[in-house]
């Protein structure tokens, strides 16, 4: 192992403890906090002090045990309730959603924070009022890092789609079709924005080539040479990120 490798230790309030990975990357830039089928993993930059690791780890441990449970439970993640707070991945960052009353219904980031804002009192309407802010929220995030790789990527390609749409996709991540429109998942707004870049590159490359032969991993490779590590980390983390989403925005 990775001598700046180790295992972390917290203590839940049920009396049992938790071990956290911790795992030194030199691409990152900021702690990060996952749960897979492996176990519990913190990922922070190089460098970085382990009293701010255990303290990060610390302050996130009720969403570490919860999500820990349904894994080894298979239970889906709680339904969203009006007024109730809980935690959501965003971007690839743990994020704390919360409510307010105020006159108008918005939704805003604040640090690492996701406020919902709604009228009192909470009815009928309240629910599917905050599912459509969390979806045009959502959107914004993806179409914010879209722009930025469209106009990297297509001069490169010298192809480029006629559109992108986002939805929420059942088992696919990305998909091209015969009028060269992309399809995104929205899910992708939940995950770190490099596995979002590395989703978009495959599909623009199906431009070029549409299969999977080994032309098309080349020109894959050569357009985001770190693809596999993205590709994994969809593998080990995107059935929890489609159940997110879904909690997020589906009526239940």
């Amino acid at each position: 192992m990775n001598p700046a490798n180790d295992y972390l230790e917290l203590a839940t309030p049920a009396g049992g403890t938790i071990k956290v990975l911790r795992a030194s990357h030199p691409r990152a830039r900021r702690l990060r906090l996952t749960v897979t089928a492996d176990g519990a993993r913190v990922t922070c930059p190089e460098g970085t002090h382990p009293a701010q690791v255990f303290a990060f780890v610390h302050k996130h441990g009720e969403w570490l045990e919860r999500k820990l449970d349904e894994l080894s439970l298979g239970a889906p993640p709680p339904p969203l309730m009006p007024g109730m707070a809980t935690v959501i991945p965003l971007r690839g960052e743990t994020t704390h959603l919360s409510w307010r009353d105020g006159a108008y219904p918005q939704i805003e980031q604040i640090s690492d924070q996701l406020v919902l804002t709604l009228p009192r009192p909470h009815g009928k309407s309240t629910l599917p009022t905050a599912r459509a802010l969390l979806r045009t929220f959502l959107e914004a995030q993806i179409r914010r890092d879209l722009s930025h790789h469209l106009a990297r990527h297509c001069p490169e390609l010298g192809h480029a789609p006629t559109a992108v749409k986002l939805r929420p996709l059942k088992s696919l991540w990305g998909s091209l079709d015969a009028r060269d429109r992309v399809t995104l998942d929205l899910a992708l707004a939940l995950a770190p924005p490099t596995v979002l870049h590395y989703v978009l590159v495959h599909e623009l490359c199906h431009l070029r080539i549409r299969n999977h032969a080994r032309r098309f991993w080349a020109l894959v490779e050569r357009l985001y040479p770190q693809w596999r590590e993205q590709r994994d980390w969809l593998r080990l983390n995107g059935q929890m990120l489609k159940a997110e989403l879904a909690r997020l925005i589906h009526p239940t």
